[in-house]
């Protein structure tokens, strides 16, 4: 990969992690506006799944960032066979 492509699959793994982490960060404020919204209490499975499926979508957003980041930034492998 040159330099260029490089530089830009780094920043858009750090994009990806930032997005993950505010997802996380702003979770228990958006849930209680939610749960405020819809009139449903807050420990109601209804709300129990949506928590889960933020903190997933946070949890593989961060993950898939830092892999991208680990691959972009990882020397190529030599193959000395030759």
């Amino acid at each position: 990969m040159d330099r260029q492509t490089n530089l830009l699959q780094v920043i858009w793994g750090v994009a990806l992690a930032a997005a993950g982490a505010g997802v996380l960060f702003m979770l228990p404020q958006r849930m209680a506006q939610i749960a405020e919204a819809r009139q449903v209490a807050s420990a109601s499975l209804e709300m129990l799944f949506m928590w889960f499926c933020f903190i997933l979508l946070g949890i593989l957003l961060i993950g898939g960032g830092l892999r991208k980041i680990y691959l972009s930034l990882k020397p190529p492998a030599h193959d000395d066979n030759h």
